[in-house]
């Protein structure tokens, strides 16, 4: 029988996998909060890049 981790979408994998991740480091929550915080802040900007070019070549 399969679970329903294996059906579900990439993005909820991923982010079970981050957690067990930094659950098997057993650091202080704040420093897991403060480490996302940068991860999202570059990973928001790689994504606005790719948003913007895309819009940008979709004009021309």
């Amino acid at each position: 029988m399969s679970s329903p981790l294996e059906s579900a979408p990439s993005h909820i994998k991923l982010a079970v996998d981050l957690i067990m991740l930094l659950e098997q480091h057993d650091l202080p929550a704040c420093e897991v909060l403060a480490a996302l915080d940068i991860v999202k802040t570059d990973y928001q900007a790689k994504f606005d890049k790719v948003i913007s070019s895309t819009n940008n070549t979709a004009f021309k």
